[in-house]
């Protein structure tokens, strides 16, 4: 018979459709070379005190996925020892526990690889996991036997109240128990996909919950004061209530004040921030100030002791006005010279010099010894300067000259400080030809003084044989020089 082509082109396809099937049901499904030669594959011994169930073909699980079977469950002299078939595509690590368990209340036994660590070598063909590190279920007859024998201790009628009273309980709640039962399956199913990092918390957990237990006296007190808290509120409700109920009227107050402020709060508060650093740097003499300050109130509430509990109709300061001119004499070194000093009789208000005014004398003259010379410096308190220029660098104080007044020209001085100018304004005044009123010491003898600018003036009224009257009004008067 002769076969047309077609026929044998459908033939030879059927052929490798066949064969392909067939090679896939070898290797694929029934993995013929495994079976047969064991390629891809290696055994492990397990030893267990009992086989609890365990039987040949058994699911071999690791971390919950399964990895292999049980091919040989044999008695031992000791115990049992059942042979592990795994896959060699999975590295498992050979420190580890193997534990029997059951997949169903009828049996169905399993062995279950839980690693105790992920850096120890994977296992090997022939590996023997010991006794020490397998376990296996309790034996499920003894457990049906103890509890048929707790069944049997409770009354008939009181297992029936039980029954009746748990009906009652969770009677008609099957959709919940129901979606109870479907959320913990989700709960497991997602703690299986997770179960690395939850290893790790757990592992981790245990410095945790030392800490925990370390800080049981300060938790139970965090807890007291919570209980007097809250007691506190409830025993005040009334009062939290009325807060709660004014709050929202008292933010919205609030609100408007910033909203009026807003434009000038920022400039307020950059100002406030160098009012800050000045009295962070004047710490210590703010300080001085309020400790000073209640001494200082109470002389000056000692003013009025004289006149206390008296019949006088005016009880006022009991002060003393005695007049002490010129002791000690006025510093005038540092300030501006005779020439460019202001008579009072202006009434105009020109711009203060740009220069740092103040007695120039030496540090330790006997004159004006409170002087700016004198005073500490704030970040080095062993040092004094009059400026905080002088007081941050590394320049001394330098007096102008030893005098109390100006000595000739002051702009030829060799101190190598500035020497202090009057501002410039835009219609400059001629300066007086007379030489400014001033308080100097004077000898009663012939009524001669030195005054500011260092000549010698003469007042003859002031002189003891003067023939004129002699008053302190006389001193004011214009001197005439010599």
């Amino acid at each position: 018979m002769r076969l047309h082509r077609r026929v044998k082109l459908q033939l030879t396809l059927f052929a490798l459709v066949a064969l392909v099937a067939g090679a896939i049901m070898i290797f694929g499904y029934i993995k013929l070379p495994t079976m047969l030669f064991g390629i891809g594959r290696y055994h492990v011994t397990v030893q267990i005190p009992q086989a609890a169930g365990l039987y040949a073909s058994g699911n071999v699980t690791y971390r919950g996925t399964e990895v292999g079977r049980v091919t040989n469950v044999e008695l031992t002299d000791t115990g049992v020892n059942a042979t592990l078939e795994l896959r060699s595509d999975v590295a498992i690590p050979s420190n580890l526990t193997a534990q029997v368990h059951s997949a169903s209340a009828i049996g169905e036994q399993y062995v279950s690889l839980t690693p105790l660590d992920a850096t120890s070598p994977p296992l090997r063909g022939g590996d023997v996991i010991p006794e020490s590190r397998s376990s296996v279920p309790p034996d499920i007859s003894n457990l049906l036997d103890a509890t048929n024998t707790a069944l049997q201790a409770i009354p008939n009628d009181n297992l029936r109240t039980v029954v009746d009273e748990s009906y009652t309980a969770i009677g008609g709640l099957g959709p919940d128990l129901a979606r109870l039962v479907k959320g913990s399956t989700q709960l497991a199913i997602d703690s299986q996909k997770n179960l690395d990092p939850l290893l790790n918390v757990i592992d981790n957990s245990a410095p945790i919950l030392d800490s925990q237990a370390r800080s049981a006296d300060a938790i139970a007190q965090f807890s007291h004061n919570i209980a007097t808290v809250t007691g506190e509120l409830r025993d005040q409700d009334s009062s939290v209530a009325s807060t709660l109920d004014a709050g929202g009227p008292a933010a919205d107050q609030v609100r408007q004040l910033l909203a009026g402020i807003q434009p000038t709060l920022p400039v307020l508060l950059a100002n406030l921030v160098n009012v800050g650093q000045v009295a962070v740097t004047y710490q210590a003499d703010i300080e001085q100030l309020l400790v000073l300050l209640p001494a200082g109130t109470a002389d000056l509430g000692a003013t009025t002791v004289a006149n206390r509990n008296t019949k006088q109709d005016y009880k006022g300061w009991y002060l003393s006005f005695n007049l002490n001119l010129n002791l000690p004499p006025p510093c005038t070194t540092g300030y501006l010279p005779a020439s460019q000093i202001r008579p009072p009789s202006m009434v105009d208000t020109p711009d203060r010099p740009a220069d740092d005014l103040y007695c120039r004398i030496p540090q330790d003259s006997m004159f004006n010894v409170r002087g700016a010379r004198n005073i500490p410096c704030e970040t080095k308190p062993w040092k004094r300067a009059p400026t905080v220029k002088i007081c941050e660098s590394d320049q001394d104080y330098v007096p102008l000259n030893d005098g109390l007044a100006w000595k000739g020209d002051p702009n030829a001085t060799l101190s190598g400080q500035d020497i202090p100018q009057s501002a410039p304004t835009a219609s400059p005044q001629a300066p007086p030809t007379a030489p400014p009123i001033a308080a100097a010491e004077y000898d009663p003898a012939t009524g001669t003084y030195v005054g500011p600018d260092g000549k010698v003036y003469t007042q003859a009224n002031l002189a003891r044989d003067a023939e004129d009257e002699q008053t302190w009004q006389s001193m004011l008067l214009p001197p005439k020089g010599r």
